[in-house]
């Protein structure tokens, strides 16, 4: 079957791709202003990707068009499709389609940690020799891309609850029906479609809805939010991870994260206490760890192999990705985003390094949200462990970026138009000691690899 891809170079969508082509479908794709690492990863593949949304792409008369949600009416493409009567699907209807009713599916959502966290589940099972099927959003290091498609009874995916395209305004996760889920933790996010924290509530519970009674989800007891959507109802089995009667506890052994201890106090020959050390800091990356250890268990595999895994787990692409070394100065890629997220990754990095290494950041507001400038009053202060903050203002936001300089307790610097301007200020004040992290959720016009160029160059003087 010839299938054509609308939107192929996202990272879901170009997943996708993936599986199609695995399972030897004909796969061909359109988009546009493309960046790493989904449209490296694509041409290694050999897939072809014509560039833009044109109406002639369709002379090849594919027999099936994925869409992606960032399709809209009134795209030459788009229309033609319609006109024509081509049969089409979105990205998530596919995989449910095609791939995820014949699966065990593991599925990891939340607002934070669902790349991370799904490419730790992935490896895990890949350790257990399980040889799982998965799609994650992003490149997991340990495999070298992003989705797969298998043989095997186990499918692991990264659950969004964005919208699946133009014509189908459900959750993604909504067409995954999970065995076991992960809601690793809710906040407001995605301010283009959902207008408040009980919107997308309502979609996190369709999910839940879904979950066979023989299924389990696995949440944070302590997340109001999350709580909020269980007590809507569950009738699976519910994992409250932290609450008293959780029969697995979380110790953090180290302060930046690296090592924690699993408590495993159900074992029929007694309490158990398995150590597990990581190649990553951030306690949020602990945290995620943890339940993707949880996860695994409930499909058979016992802790002590979860945590010979994680030794030599690798983060996913753009997770804190070391890009650059210019003696001691350390250059970061981060696609963090969102004030929590930024917030943890900073303060994961500042515990590892202690107080007398210099950080600096770099943010461009690229989401959607950062965009129209939601959640803006807790964004100055998620900078706060930083030593110096650099954020790009490009013409497309209009909101006022002051209330970051008046609520960040460290310099913050609004650099407006220009990428040079902002890579010239931050070669000057990056020291001989400092780290520098990147973080966009775009390609950020390569700012990281200019960076490093730009510090090699006056190394080298």
């Amino acid at each position: 079957m010839h299938i054509h891809i609308l939107g192929i170079c996202g990272t879901f969508m170009g997943g996708i791709a993936l599986i199609a082509q695995h399972a030897g479908h004909k796969v061909t794709g359109s988009d546009q202003n493309v960046y790493p690492p989904m449209s490296d990863e694509l041409q290694k593949a050999g897939i072809e990707i014509y560039q833009g949304y044109g109406a002639e792409q369709l002379d090849s008369k594919p027999d099936l068009i994925v869409v992606g949600n960032v399709m809209k009416r009134g795209m030459p493409v788009i229309e033609r499709m319609l006109n024509e009567r081509f049969n089409y699907v979105s990205g998530p209807g596919f995989l449910e389609e095609h791939y995820l009713r014949q699966k065990t599916v593991l599925a990891v959502s939340g607002t934070h940690g669902k790349t991370t966290t799904t490419a730790m589940l992935t490896w895990i099972l890949e350790a257990a020799g399980l040889n799982p099927c998965f799609l994650v959003g992003g490149v997991p290091e340990n495999f070298g891309y992003s989705a797969r498609a298998t043989d095997s009874e186990y499918f692991v995916i990264e659950a969004d609850e964005y919208d699946c395209s133009f014509f189908d305004k459900r959750s993604k996760f909504v067409h995954y029906h999970p065995n076991v889920a992960i809601i690793n933790n809710l906040e407001y996010d995605h301010a283009d479609i959902f207008a408040s924290v009980a919107d997308i509530q309502k979609q996190f519970h369709q999910m839940v809805r879904i979950i066979p009674s023989e299924g389990t989800v696995i949440y944070p007891a302590h997340d109001a939010n999350v709580q909020g959507v269980i007590d809507m109802g569950l009738w699976s089995h519910g994992l409250a991870v932290g609450a008293d009667d959780c029969p697995y506890r979380f110790t953090l052994l180290a302060p930046d994260g690296s090592r924690f201890s699993l408590t495993d106090t159900s074992a029929p020959q007694g309490e158990q206490v398995y150590e597990v050390s990581l190649p990553c800091t951030g306690v949020h990356n602990a945290h995620n760890a943890f339940m993707a250890m949880l996860a695994a268990k409930r499909v058979g595999v016992d802790f002590t192999t979860s945590a010979q895994a994680l030794q030599s787990f690798k983060m996913p692409k753009r997770r804190m990705e070391l890009v650059g070394t210019i003696g001691d100065i350390h250059v970061y890629d981060d696609f963090a985003h969102h004030p929590t997220a930024i917030a943890t990754t900073i303060d994961g990095l500042r515990q590892h390094l202690g107080p007398q290494k210099r950080i600096v950041c770099v943010f461009e507001p690229r989401s959607n949200s950062m965009k129209m400038g939601a959640n803006r009053e807790y964004l100055g202060a998620a900078f706060k462990e930083a030593d110096e903050i650099f954020v790009y203002k490009p013409d497309i936001v209009h909101w006022d970026m002051s209330i970051l300089q008046h609520d960040c307790p460290k310099p913050l610097h609004i650099v407006e138009h220009s990428t040079e301007e902002l890579i010239a200020q931050v070669v000057k004040a990056v020291d001989e000691h400092t780290s520098v992290i990147v973080m966009s959720n775009g390609g950020f016009e390569n700012v990281k690899g200019r960076l490093v160029e730009a510090l090699q160059q006056r190394a080298a003087k």
